[in-house]
């Protein structure tokens, strides 16, 4: 069936603007903006406005342009999200407290983690990652896992000094892994659950939450 050709100029420009930060961490300038999406200033101007506006964009003082969280928050509302929440956090208060740490849930986003649940430790010291965060996939354990080079893994935090983190992929229904489970373990005098216990109980975190999507275990896929 042929699409109608109805064109919507600002809706256009601003599509093009959001499609391009987002291979942007660093931002542009809006000079830049301009000449990679092959307008003027003059032409983009009035939609860089409404866009930082509503919370789509987010100047520096150095006015380079990055995306904002509005567009995170429209997906966190999507309902695999919130379905995969659902399923996960009571599984993931469980770990919490059974191993005195933290952990987390993140997904793939492009070629960024986002972090989409948290559940604090229980214990009086912990670790934790802010819901929303994005980090890169190279070089983190989470990353790895998640980029489904590995089912689990442990691994020194690449940023933060102390900090194992263990991580354990979460699989949907078709075996596919669709997000990572990580502790990110302290080891400290307030530490009071073996490391071994810490991965062992991950594990069959991210297998209880598997199962609770559908899968099956030996069901392995892309």
């Amino acid at each position: 069936m042929t699409q109608p050709g109805y064109a919507v100029p600002a809706l256009d420009k601003a599509l093009d603007i959001l499609e391009l930060l987002a291979d942007e961490p660093g931002g542009l300038a809006q000079s830049e903006i301009a000449e990679a999406t092959g307008r003027s200033v003059g032409q983009i101007f009035r939609v860089l406005v409404s866009l930082e506006r509503r919370g789509y964009l987010v100047r520096e003082r150095g006015g380079r342009y990055l995306l904002g969280t509005r567009l995170f928050d429209l997906a966190h509302r999507h309902a695999p999200v919130r379905g995969l929440e659902a399923v996960a956090v009571p599984i993931m208060r469980e770990l919490a407290e059974g191993v005195r740490q933290s952990c987390n849930l993140a997904v793939l986003e492009g070629d960024r983690v986002r972090v989409v649940a948290q559940v604090e430790s229980p214990a009086d010291f912990g670790y934790r990652v802010r819901v929303g965060a994005l980090f890169d996939v190279a070089g983190t354990a989470t990353g790895e896992v998640l980029a489904g080079d590995r089912d689990e893994l442990e691994r020194a935090d690449a940023l933060q000094p102390g900090i194992t983190d263990v991580v354990a992929a979460v699989r949907g229904a078709t075996g596919a892994t669709i997000a990572a489970l990580t502790v990110p373990y302290v080891s400290t005098s307030f530490s009071t659950v073996a490391h071994t216990q810490v991965v062992r109980q991950a594990r069959s975190a991210a297998r209880e939450i598997s199962q609770s999507l559908g899968w099956k275990p030996g069901v392995t896929g892309r």
